[in-house]
Parts: C-alpha cells; sequence; structure tokens
C-alpha cells in the first residue's frame, strides 16, 4: 500500500498535466488529496515577459471566499495557511501541505497582467482520509450446503468509496444468489454451496489509497453423496471359510460416519470397513453401508451388493448302473457330489455330450438317461460339479454289452482223408461270445472259436454247426441265421472214381 505522500504526490502531478481547466485554462479541472499529505496547483501559463501586477489565490469551502494568499508588492498570507504554502509567483502555482479534512473546497486563482489583462480559473479539492484497517465479518462461518446463507460485512478506517469482493482469487460479482449491497460493502450469498468455502476478501479504494482485508474462509457442511460400496474380491461368490472385506466412502464434510447393513437390517458393525474372516453360509445377503453427515444431518445408503456363500465342492462321484449295460436297455448314470453344487456339465471322451433321440439331461443334469442304449455309446464319461468358487470331477468308463450276431464259420473248401481239418467261429460281441461245436445236431466241442480234427476219415463226414453265446446279454445264436444247419456239413465219403486210381490220389469234395 502506498503511503499517503506519494500517492497524492503522483495523483496530483497526473491531475495537473492530464487535465484541463476551467475558465480558461489557467487550473486543473479537479484535485484530490489525502489528509497529511501536500497537493500541488500547477497552472498551465508560462511566465509572462513583465511580472503579473496581482496574484490572488482563494478558498471557499461553502460559507464565503477565503483569503490564501495575495501577491502584489507584498504576500499576504491568509490564516491558516502560515508555513503550509509554497507559492511560484512567475506562473501562479502554488504547494499546499499538510492537508485536512477541512481543505475540501473550490480554489480559485486571478492572476492580473500589467495593463489590467486578468486570468482567472478554479477547481475543486477533496480531501480523503487513506484507507486502513480493512476488515470482513462473516454472519456465521459454519454453514450447511443449500439449507444457510451468509452475509459479509466489510468494513475500514478512513474514507473508503468502493468495494471489491474476491473469492480467492477470482472477483465476485453480483448474480442470481449474489447479492452487493452497502454501495459494495456487504456480500449475501443466498443459499451457499461447497465452492462458496472461500478465502473471501475485501478491497476498500477511495482516490488516494485501498486496502485489503486479510482472507475470510467459511466452513460448509455438505453430503453425504454418491455412496459408495466395493468388496474384495470383488465378486459374488465366495469360498466358505474365505475372507472378504467390504469398504464404504461417500463425499461428505466433515467426514461420514457409517453403519453397515445385511438385507435390509442394520448391524452393530459401524466404520468405513467390514471386514468378514472365516465367512459362513449363513452370513449370505445383500449388504449395504449408510453413510451419516453429524452436521447436516443427512443419510444416504450405498446401492447393495450381494454376497453368496457357498461350500466347496467335492467328493465327485458317478454311481454306475447295478447292472451291466446292455444295447436295446435303459440306463441312468447319476452325478453326485458334496458341497454347494450349482451345476452339473457331462462330457463323453472330452466333448460335451448334448441330449438327442436317446439321451435325456434331468435333475438339473444330475442324471444322464439312456433310452435305449446303444453300442455307440460306450466311451468315457465325465461329470463336473461347481459353483463358481470351486469344481470336483468324477469319471466312468461305459462299456455297452451286445451281441452276438453275423455268427460266421471258415474253413477249406476240399479235404484229403487223413489230413487235418480246421473251421473258425466268429460272432460280432461284446464281450467276446463263447463257442460251442456240434456235428449232425450233437455237441462235440465247447469254449473255443476254433474246432480242429486231425487225420480226417470218412466218417468224420457230416453237418458241423458252431452256437456263439454272450453271458452278459444272456444272447446266444448260431451260424447260419435262421436255421441251425447246413453252415459247415462236409462229405468226405463221397468218393468219384475218375479212370480208376490216378496215380494213387483219391479226390474227397467238399458238399
Amino acid at each position: 500500500e502506498k503511503g499517503p505522500h506519494s500517492s497524492l504526490g503522483l495523483a496530483s502531478r497526473f491531475d495537473a498535466v492530464g487535465c484541463l481547466s476551467h475558465g480558461v485554462g489557467v487550473l486543473p479541472d479537479n484535485l484530490n488529496g489525502a489528509e497529511g499529505g501536500s497537493v500541488f496547483f500547477t497552472t498551465t501559463v508560462n511566465p509572462p515577459e513583465q511580472p503579473f501586477v496581482i496574484v490572488a489565490w482563494t478558498f471557499n469551502s461553502g460559507s464565503g471566499d477565503r483569503n490564501i494568499i495575495t501577491s502584489t508588492s507584498s504576500n499576504v498570507i491568509g490564516s491558516g495557511y502560515e508555513n503550509r504554502i509554497t507559492f511560484d509567483r512567475s506562473t501562479g502555482s502554488l504547494e499546499l501541505r499538510n492537508l485536512t479534512m477541512n481543505d475540501t473546497g473550490e480554489y480559485r486563482i486571478a492572476l492580473t497582467q500589467d495593463g489590467g489583462v486578468q486570468n482567472t480559473g478554479y477547481c475543486r479539492l477533496e480531501i480523503f482520509t487513506p484507507v486502513s484497517n480493512v476488515v470482513v465479518t462473516p454472519s456465521s462461518t459454519d454453514l450447511i450446503e443449500f439449507n444457510n446463507s451468509v452475509t459479509l460485512s466489510c468494513s475500514s478506517s478512513g474514507s473508503p468509496r468502493s468495494y471489491t469482493w474476491l473469492n480467492g482469487s477470482s472477483e465476485v460479482t453480483a448474480s442470481e444468489g449474489v447479492q452487493i449491497t452497502d454501495g459494495g460493502s456487504t456480500l449475501t450469498i443466498i443459499s451457499v454451496t461447497r465452492y462458496d468455502q472461500g478465502p473471501f476478501q475485501c478491497r476498500a479504494f477511495n482516490p488516494v489509497s485501498h486496502g485489503i482485508s486479510g482472507p475470510v474462509s467459511l466452513n460448509i457442511s455438505f453430503g453425504p453423496e454418491n455412496t459408495n460400496m466395493t468388496l474384495s474380491p470383488s465378486q459374488e461368490y465366495h469360498e466358505k471359510g474365505s475372507d472378504i472385506i467390504l469398504s464404504c466412502s461417500a463425499g461428505s464434510r466433515p467426514p461420514a460416519q457409517f453403519q453397515w447393513a445385511l438385507n435390509g437390517a442394520l448391524l452393530s458393525d459401524t466404520g468405513p470397513e467390514l471386514r468378514l474372516n472365516n465367512i459362513q453360509m449363513n452370513q449370505s445377503g445383500n449388504y449395504s453401508c449408510q453413510a451419516h453427515n453429524t452436521k447436516t444431518l443427512r443419510y444416504q445408503t450405498s446401492q447393495p451388493f450381494r454376497v453368496t456363500v457357498l461350500e466347496k465342492v467335492s467328493a465327485a462321484s458317478i454311481t454306475e448302473p447295478p447292472v451291466a449295460p446292455v444295447e436295446g436297455k435303459p440306463v441312468n448314470l447319476t452325478c453326485d457330489a458334496a458341497g454347494s453344487v450349482l451345476t452339473r456339465e457331462w462330457r463323453k471322451d472330452g466333448s460335451p455330450v448334448s441330449p438327442g433321440s436317446n439321451i435325456i439331461l434331468h435333475d438339473n443334469n444330475r442324471v444322464l438317461s439312456f433310452s435305449p442304449l446303444k453300442r455307440t455309446d460306450s466311451g468315457e464319461y465325465s461329470c463336473t460339479a461347481s459353483n463358481p468358487a470351486s469344481s470336483a470331477e468324477a469319471k466312468y468308463t461305459m462299456t455297452v454289452n451286445f451281441g452276438p450276431e453275423n455268427v460266421n464259420v471258415t474253413g477249406p473248401s476240399e479235404i484229403k482223408v487223413k489230413q487235418t481239418l480246421t473251421l473258425i467261429c466268429s460272432a460280432e460281441s461284446t464281450p467276446t461270445a463263447t463257442y460251442i461245436w456240434m456235428k449232425n445236431g450233437t455237441e462235440i466241442h465247447t469254449n473255443s472259436a476254433e474246432f480242429t480234427k486231425t487225420e480226417i476219415e470218412l466218417s468224420d463226414g457230416g453237418e458241423y454247426t458252431c452256437k456263439a453265446r454272450n453271458d452278459i446279454t444272456g444272447r446266444t445264436a448260431t451260424s447260419g441265421g435262421l436255421s441251425a444247419g447246413a453252415i459247415a456239413g462236409i462229405t468226405i465219403a463221397c468218393l468219384i472214381v475218375v479212370g480208376g486210381v490216378v496215380g494213387g490220389v483219391v479226390y474227397y469234395k467238399k458238399g
């Protein structure tokens, strides 16, 4: 802040140079001065070749003219101006010192030249007390957003003429919700918000000085708002016995207090964190937190967060059919597991099992049914029982038993006496069939797919039949399909003599 003398001298010189005078341009228009300072009345005339005959300065504060100085062949100084003025007779300029508030008024000069020509001029001088001790007084500093209004009053020593207000570094102007009254010395904020906390300062001005107050801050309480809850780990499903942490936050001044709720019922737990260690099944539910501001007396509750506690899935198993699977009959495979099973997935040889013409999934995929069973249903089956927190898998290899069918006998088309006869029986069957050989309807050999007769004789001729049996399916089938004969009818005794004995070789025909 500039001192009264320096600021006055600058203002006075500026006004003397920059302003036009009244009348004939002898004096500047108006001047301002600081109480206790000095002011210069500088005329705009050049010194004449012949000195002025008379130079007279007068002052009028509204109660008549008073002589300041009248200069002819001698100087007559008016009462109260002794030792307060410096006078330049060549131009008529005047310095007035030790200004008081009583020096406010109109100053006139009359310059009389030799020959009687007179120049006159006047200007007004206004004295101001320098501004100091600027202070802002708030009606209250503890406020609630949207609930309260506040009035800031600016006062100071001296004689301020105008005021400006600052919020931080920004100037405050009148607008909706902001009123500036009492000549600018009063700032009123209607329905304060959090952005009105300041710091506020008041600047007070007059033409010769200015001052600024110290900062004033308002404590504006608001909230709670934007109440938000987070969960760690951030998932809905949690394994029984695990630890989870729920955290709550809210925008609030002063900081909000928190209380926790489960399924809408308040818990005894308070604070921004809720720790659930070794969580149990009965702690499943919708968790929320309630934020409370003790100043605004407002509450806000977060959106609920679902926490589901699940028992670990274990000991998965597939229940085998009570009897061996047989083609054409129904079979059920049942998947069970301990724990909280939410889903079950079946696979065959690594690929997902889908319902089909003979495959049905029911009881929430717990039971896989085949009706009827096909031989192509054989394979390795797996069932994965799971929930979002754990899983367990069981496997079962199913073999579909079928047959026997397509029984067939193979053997030589010709044979000679004393040679070895070998007949082989085959059939499609799971498990592998057992075989019984018959000759002309009489059983001659069992438990072998191969029938062998060494050094065959003529008496070995006849009809050979193979019967296949599946001990699991309980089914049998014979060679020849529709009948049980004539598959291997071997006639050895039919001797065909062609031209007698040829080379001692006898020919036999398979008949």
